[in-house]
């Protein structure tokens, strides 16, 4: 397990070199290693103006190194102001080499999925970037209705696709943990990406499949719609995992939209005095304790 950056509540970030607006978010980040795993091979960074969870894969502690190095290389982007899809690209590159550096022999080879969203701006109007690579997942809640905002890259979302299996078939097929692209095995990373708006009142669910194993999309709504802070809803969210089963790792980063400019979330009691924020202006790339159940 590795964790870049930190957990925040409630601070100010800019989206672009000459934005005179800010976004106000808070997120928060938990991660436990689940009830049959003696490693927890799940890593997450938090370093806006990039979020990302990523679970590895590979014999030993060969998975671990995998997610470590890709949260390693996306956290070197934490501190700038926005991040291009180029960027990310680049930084997944880096971590191809640092994977097989790192990682040396391995009997299965070493990798990682990556999912997670970085600010930036379309025009003058601040965007989120989804990417992903692999099965761990961005949801979208907004308005009372969930949303995936990825696809996963698994054998059984290509079944799915195809019409051989239904949904519910999904959920037992033998072949649910295989995934059909990943970071890492010597291999050019290549992420789907997505453009969404920032907007205020949106709250934001990057996850493993340590969570959506044990979690139907009912579940994950009902947690994302009651938690009154990303702090309550990542542990509730991890908390109903473990209940379940916890049969894998499983990492969760919840970010809510408080304000987009002057635009607030109207459903958001909390007041807070300017000075009680935080602007987002320096690296925050370091290491931190994150909190397990």
């Amino acid at each position: 397990m590795s964790v870049r950056g930190a957990s925040a509540v409630r601070r100010r970030v800019s989206y672009f070199e000459d934005a005179v607006s800010l976004i106000e978010l808070s997120w928060h980040g938990l991660t436990d290693v689940g009830h049959r795993r003696e490693v927890n091979q799940d890593s997450l960074v938090m370093s806006p103006p990039i979020f990302a969870v990523a679970d590895g894969m590979g014999g030993h502690s060969a998975g671990e190194v995998a997610s470590a190095a890709v949260v390693r290389r996306l956290a070197e982007l934490g501190g700038t102001v926005s991040i291009t899809e180029a960027d990310i690209n680049g930084a997944l590159s880096d971590a191809v080499d640092d994977i097989e550096l790192d990682a040396g022999e391995t009997d299965l080879g070493a990798g990682t999925t990556v999912t997670g969203v970085s600010l930036g701006a379309l025009g003058n109007s601040p965007t989120w970037t989804v990417f992903n690579i692999g099965d761990s997942r961005v949801y979208q809640y907004f308005k009372g209705a969930l949303t995936q905002l990825t696809v996963d890259h698994s054998v059984v979302q290509h079944l799915l696709d195809t019409g051989a299996i239904t949904a519910e078939e999904a959920e037992i097929h033998p072949h649910a943990n295989v995934i059909t692209r990943a970071v890492g095995f010597n291999e050019q990373p290549a992420p789907d990406y997505t453009q969404l708006a920032v907007v205020a009142g949106q709250r934001l669910l990057l996850c493993s499949d340590g969570l959506t194993k044990e979690l139907t999309e009912v579940g994950i709504q009902h947690f994302l719609a009651t938690a009154e802070s990303a702090e309550e809803a990542a542990h509730q969210l991890v908390q109903r995992a473990l209940d379940n089963a916890g049969r894998d790792n499983v990492t969760v980063i919840v970010i809510d939209v408080h304000a987009v400019g002057d635009s607030r979330d109207t459903s958001d009691q909390a007041s807070l005095s300017a000075s009680d924020r935080d602007t987002t202006s320096n690296r925050d790339a370091d290491t931190a304790e994150i909190p397990t159940l």
